[in-house]
């Protein structure tokens, strides 16, 4: 090939690419966006970087130490929703997801990550649903009194008050979210919720075998009962090197899409919208972590896929499945589109 025709062949496949990634940017800028675990500092950088993010919504996750600091917060989040209605919506329904979208806001819903802001009165959650709880997650890593979470020795299960408090969030509308569980404790949750539960935040362990993993049994068992599986973008739960990319992320949801079915897998991050880079330093983000969790958990610094730590990481994640042969309507149902449809089946429309 002479030099003119490496120029003019080299033209053209850079107009092609330029091409690709225009069609899927128009195609992400049309699309509902969800991030079902997202943890925010809502300042004028938070705000800029969910505009910039093009989110539609987020569960995010509140302080869980007890149920006196869990109304606090809530009560928090009540007053922020008053102070910014020009950029956040309380989401109770999937109309409010739609409406996020045409107006250009970001749609929130409240959710915590442990079931000991229960306490030991069941009593409470309908205490927790008055004042806007539409998520609880039923364990953390450790042992409480609903269940084993997912580093406790003894993958028990479910025990009777857990079982006993599945059935009142039922009841109550709100979402029972297994993605901390032990292994048995998740399979006791899908088991026992008569509503469709959902791993808001976890991997797939066929792709790596980590504590928060899933095993694909687990997937399918959640797919099968309408639960959705939201994969997670923490660098050290997407792969066990330094120099986890955006690639390994990927292969995370090809695997849950072969395991759980396309209509059943979502997006999430389980950090700042701003990317952990952005917010915090090695000493208040991994030190904490660091005596908080055990060595299988396997917690490293950087923690983030660099491709990922940035506001526009689902618009990365798009042009990546588009390059991997997703059609369109496939991509919109990644990014959003499945967690909507599991919003409106759970919420109402």
């Amino acid at each position: 090939m002479n030099r003119r025709h490496f120029l003019c062949s080299s033209a053209s496949s850079l107009l092609a690419a330029n091409a690709f990634a225009d069609e899927t940017d128009t195609l992400y800028d049309r699309a509902i966006v969800i991030d079902s675990l997202s943890i925010e500092t809502w300042d004028a950088a938070g705000f800029a970087a969910a505009k910039r993010s093009g989110y539609t919504a987020i569960q995010t996750s509140l302080s869980n130490a007890n149920l006196a600091v869990a109304l606090r917060d809530l009560e928090t989040w009540r007053a922020r929703f008053e102070q910014s209605p020009d950029r956040l919506i309380r989401c109770e329904k999937a109309v409010d997801i739609r409406r996020a979208k045409a107006e250009g806001k970001l749609a929130v819903i409240l959710g915590f990550q442990n079931g000991t802001i229960i306490e030991s009165n069941i009593a409470n959650l309908s205490r927790l649903y008055a004042a806007g709880t539409r998520c609880i997650q039923l364990t953390y890593n450790a042992r409480n009194l609903l269940g084993d979470g997912c580093t406790e020795r003894t993958n028990a299960g479910l025990s009777d008050f857990g079982i006993a408090a599945v059935e009142r969030m039922n009841e109550l509308g709100i979402i029972v979210d297994l993605s901390h569980c032990g292994d048995q404790t998740s399979a006791d949750g899908i088991a026992f919720s008569r509503r469709p539960p959902c791993f808001t935040h976890t991997m797939c362990q066929s792709v790596y075998f980590h504590p928060r993993a899933k095993s694909d049994s687990l997937l399918r068992a959640m797919a099968n009962r309408g639960g959705i599986t939201g994969i997670v973008a923490l660098g050290y739960f997407v792969g066990p090197r330094p120099d986890t990319s955006v690639e390994d992320y990927l292969n995370h949801i090809d695997r849950a899409v072969k395991v759980c079915g396309i209509d059943q897998v979502g997006l999430s991050t389980d950090f700042d919208i701003r990317g952990i880079e952005a917010t915090a330093t090695k000493e208040t983000w991994l030190a904490p972590r660091l005596r908080e969790f055990k060595p299988s958990y396997n917690v490293r610094w950087p923690p983030w896929v660099p491709e990922l730590d940035k506001p526009e990481r689902f618009r990365t994640v798009a042009r990546g499945l588009a390059k991997r042969g997703y059609k369109t309507a496939d991509i919109e149902k990644i990014l959003g589109g499945n967690w909507l449809r599991y919003f409106q089946e759970f919420f109402g429309a």
